[in-house]
């Protein structure tokens, strides 16, 4: 490393941020980003440690200290070089991912780790101001057809690859735009849609065909992907989680994606938008003036509280099942092992009460059928002999709550089944689509990449799941592929 003193010099950094009240007038994205020399001498603090973990760490198998390297000596184009070596949308997991590669470094052992997500945020954003990212044809077009399935991180990182190798690529999507759960289940204030359609624009020149409004077995025959060569099904993990509890059918409980996506929309097209689910009729999903409770604590929670408050909420609780992280690494979870540690997000810092080790029981309606309380008890966990953890209730801890909107952000149980009907392949007990090693089902011009595969997981597994499928997929048209396999850089493409 250029400065190998540099991370006993300076410390770590990173992006500030507008005022609470200046970023919640708005849905844009509010951070500020650090200036060029400034991210240089984040560079400056990768230490040049014997293994560099931080690559086992990312599922992408990124090669940091490189790129690190090269922004500290100011050879951006270079770093960028290096960085879409192995990822192709930096500009996607530079804002959303929870960055497994930070808790793997060896310098967070004892010291806050290096910026590695918002130095990659930092080169791509700059490579675009820069213009140095381009759209890149194939040399040489093979002649075989690829049809895609879902347009979310997966499908879209499987589509450049392949049609890197020279294939041609259709690409199918259900929804009006592509995107997927980056379109429809991020909020704008952490993903502006632009940043999808910049990358989009890329995929489109480089020769890469989307069809949107398209839903494979509905308005377009099975039958009809006869004429591809492939197929990838990338569809994602779909099937909501909801609560088994009396009153989950009443008017104000409602799934966090159906609001997420209600809000993505709205903030796209400038108007209202109702939303159609199989327990209600069509709803105009509103947070202003109630009191929201948020049932789960992920990051689809998380997103619910910041729109929650941008919507103009009375009251927003945030309700978890489990126990209170602590903000330190647990002592079972050792490094480099990516931790369950408390974590709080920029929306839990507009506002919320977040309330642990609580269950929900209940919901309860107004003399019209309307939400307005939530009945719950405290829970304590235990582990037994086999150490496997569960809870009991608390005897004399219930409580009811007002509200007058729920969201259940409680997560995936699987891939919706109809494709695998369609297709007539086999799934496990969670509904996902199973596969051999390379990605095939048993249908063998058929594969299945990202979450419809391993199950819902980050979108740093899915661009992996996608670059990996891809490799498989030309080897199977090819007979052999130059495709990078998983933990292989591809050549630069700047």
């Amino acid at each position: 490393m250029g400065k190998a003193t540099g991370f006993l010099e300076f410390e770590r950094k990173i992006e500030s941020k507008y005022t609470v009240k200046e970023r919640t007038q708005h849905y844009k994205e509010f951070t500020i980003p650090l200036s060029k020399n400034e991210v240089e001498t984040q560079g400056s603090r990768c230490m040049n440690c014997g293994i560099p973990f931080c690559h086992s760490g990312c599922p992408l198998g990124n090669l940091i200290p490189d790129f690190n390297d090269y922004v500290y000596n100011g050879r951006w184009k270079k770093a960028l070089e290096v960085l879409h070596s192995t990822n192709n949308f930096p500009e996607f997991t530079g804002r959303l991912c929870p960055a497994p590669c930070e808790e793997a470094c060896v310098l967070g052992i004892n010291d806050p780790a290096v910026t590695i997500e918002n130095i990659e945020k930092s080169l791509v954003e700059n490579g675009f101001k820069e213009g140095w990212i381009k759209p890149e044809l194939p040399k040489e077009r093979t002649g075989k057809k690829v049809a895609i399935i879902g347009s979310g991180p997966a499908g879209l990182a499987t589509a450049q690859q392949l049609n890197r190798a020279g294939h041609w690529v259709t690409v199918f999507e259900r929804d009006e735009k592509v995107g997927g759960l980056l379109r429809y289940g991020i909020p704008d204030f952490k993903l502006e849609k632009n940043i999808i359609d910049r990358r989009i624009s890329i995929l489109i020149k480089e020769g890469i065909v989307f069809k949107t409004q398209v839903e494979v077995g509905k308005n377009y025959a099975v039958g009809d992907l006869d004429e591809f060569d492939a197929i990838v099904l990338a569809g994602g993990s779909t099937q909501r989680r909801s609560l088994p509890i009396e009153g989950i059918e009443i008017n104000g409980v409602h799934q966090a994606m159906s609001f997420l996506k209600q809000q993505n929309k709205r903030n796209h097209h400038n108007q209202d938008y109702s939303y159609e689910s199989e327990e209600k009729d069509q709803v105009e999903l509103s947070a202003k003036g109630k009191n929201v409770i948020v049932i789960g604590g992920g990051d689809t929670g998380s997103d619910c509280i910041g729109t929650s408050n941008r919507h103009g909420a009375k009251t927003i609780t945030n309700f978890e099942l489990l126990s209170k992280p602590t903000t330190h690494r647990p002592q079972n979870q050792p490094w480099p092992f990516f931790p369950r540690r408390l974590k709080t997000t920029t929306s839990h810092e507009e506002g919320t009460d977040r309330e642990w080790n609580i269950n929900t029981k209940e919901f309860i309606a107004d003399e019209k059928g309307n939400l307005k309380a939530i009945k719950t008890v405290r829970v304590e966990w235990q582990k037994d002999k086999t150490g496997r953890f569960s809870f009991q209730e608390i005897e004399g801890s219930e409580e009811e709550w007002p509200c007058e909107l729920a969201l259940l952000a409680l997560g995936f149980t699987g891939p919706e089944n109809t494709l695998a009907q369609q297709f007539d392949i086999k799934t496990d007990d969670r509904s996902n689509y199973i596969t051999n090693e390379q990605y095939q089902t048993s249908k063998k011009h058929i594969f299945v990449a990202g979450d419809m595969r391993r199950g819902q997981s980050l979108i740093v597994w899915a661009i992996s799941e996608g670059r990996e499928c891809a490799y498989h997929v030309d080897h199977f048209l090819m007979g052999m592929s130059n495709l990078p396999s998983k933990g292989e850089g591809d050549l630069p493409r700047i």
